[in-house]
């Protein structure tokens, strides 16, 4: 079942199920300081859940457009490395506004994944909060959830909120089994659960948030006059389940993308080499570049526009290490917009507009990278070992382009730490 089957048949399940579908909202916040991207589902409801604005309907569905690449979620350093982190993602999400609560939420998760979409069900687990005994009943009612697969954790794992004061509650997550076949259904306890979540052998797919608090300043909780449900599922996890893939960049979403890197940059594509962390990162950075440029964020220096760059220049660094020293991640953003321009169309309608861009900012970092990596490899030589002062750092930033946090993994590679006070020091007394 190809990623882009699974989407719909998500949005039409709820659609048949009395839910508004809604389309994706900008990567770019509206009117919310407090965020820097779009990072859930339920960012485009916020002022509905708080008791803001009325949206009209009750219920709603949406896949949505997000990134993770700044402030609190921040996934940029674990791209192409894990099986499973992105700077770019869509999530599916079902969400209920005063309607329906923890009843109704349990059912269609466990109706959607089971029937529509066939998971086995001895595959699957569940994790409640350790103090509600309600979502733990309802599983084993509803879903038929025997009791030794259903865990109680605490706050850490199974309590979500929107901030530190505001609408908060307990969730529920759902997990598949993916440890070896002859392990798979077989009874575990909560702590080899837990450790084997730690190693890939659980995967969470689905989190059902029961918002029905309102927490204030002092901590305090106090029940919402109308309990809503707010979940999240990721569309590239889901795709790995139902594909039958131990990574997400293996689905239909990243395959085709990959392979046409490998066939601008002419590297084979080999998933456990270095080659495969620098494919996979053009494959993800470029996600995530042509959804950013469709939504309005430039290339700069500060706030968005600054991760954007950050982005982009990574991935170029990436194609510098598969040997390429020409404009390469424009190619792979093209890919992308002619893989998800379907579902998305504000890729196809900027199309133009996200390839100029691109290709600008890529020849302006190619202008001074070999000088930079010419510099790197003076300051942090293979084979060598201390520390990048802050000055170099910041000389590698102010001359030659290169984001702090570049420099910094790029030193981590080859066993260097790096001196950020020096560099913040040496950045303000240029300003």
């Amino acid at each position: 079942m190809r990623a882009d089957e699974i989407r719909s048949r998500f949005l039409d399940y709820f659609a048949r199920q009395g839910h508004a579908v809604r389309p994706s909202s900008s990567l770019v916040p509206a009117d919310d300081p407090t965020l820097l991207f779009t990072n859930a589902g339920m960012v485009q409801f916020k002022k509905v859940f708080l008791g803001m604005e009325d949206p009209g309907f009750r219920r709603a569905a949406t896949s949505q457009k997000c990134v993770r690449a700044g402030g609190k979620h921040n996934h940029l350093e674990q791209v192409g490395v894990t099986a499973r982190h992105h700077t770019f993602f869509e999530m599916l999400g079902n969400f209920s506004f005063g309607d329906y609560f923890k009843r109704d939420a349990i059912r269609f998760a466990w109706e959607l994944l089971t029937e529509e979409f066939g998971i086995p069900r001895e595959r699957l687990w569940v994790t409640v909060h350790y103090t509600d005994d309600e979502a733990d009943q309802l599983w084993r009612e509803i879903a038929g959830v025997k009791p030794e697969r259903i865990f109680r954790l605490g706050d850490k794992d199974n309590f979500w909120q929107m901030a530190d004061t505001g609408p908060c509650g307990p969730c529920s997550e759902i997990h598949f089994d993916l440890r070896p076949e002859g392990r798979r259904g077989t009874e575990v306890g909560q702590e080899e659960f837990e450790e084997a979540g730690e190693r890939g052998g659980f995967l969470e797919i689905w989190n059902l948030v029961f918002m029905q608090y309102d927490r204030d300043a002092d901590g305090n909780l106090t029940p919402l006059p109308a309990p809503s449900i707010d979940t999240g599922m990721g569309l590239e996890r889901l795709a790995s389940v139902l594909q039958g893939v131990p990574s997400n960049y293996l689905t239909d979403l990243f395959t085709d993308i990959i392979a046409a890197a490998v066939e601008t940059v002419g590297v084979p594509y080999e998933y456990d080499s270095p080659q495969g962390v620098s494919y996979r990162v053009l494959a993800d950075h470029a996600r995530a570049t042509a959804f950013l440029l469709a939504d309005g964020v430039f290339p700069s220096n500060e706030g968005r526009g600054y991760v954007l760059r950050r982005i982009l220049r990574r991935a170029v660094r990436h194609a510098y290490l598969l040997g390429r020293r020409e404009p390469t991640l424009v190619l792979v953003v093209e890919s992308v917009i002619d893989r998800m321009g379907t579902a998305y169309p504000e890729l196809l309608g900027r199309r133009e507009y996200i390839d100029r861009n691109t290709r600008a900012e890529e020849e302006r970092f190619l202008a001074t990278v070999d000088g930079g990596m010419r510099r790197f490899d003076e300051i942090a030589p293979e084979g060598g070992s201390g520390t990048v002062a802050g000055r170099d750092v910041f000389r590698l930033y102010d001359t030659f382009g290169f984001p702090p946090d570049l420099t910094e993994l790029m030193a981590g590679e080859r066993g260097y730490a790096v001196e950020g006070e020096g560099f913040e020091t040496e950045l303000g007394g240029a300003r």
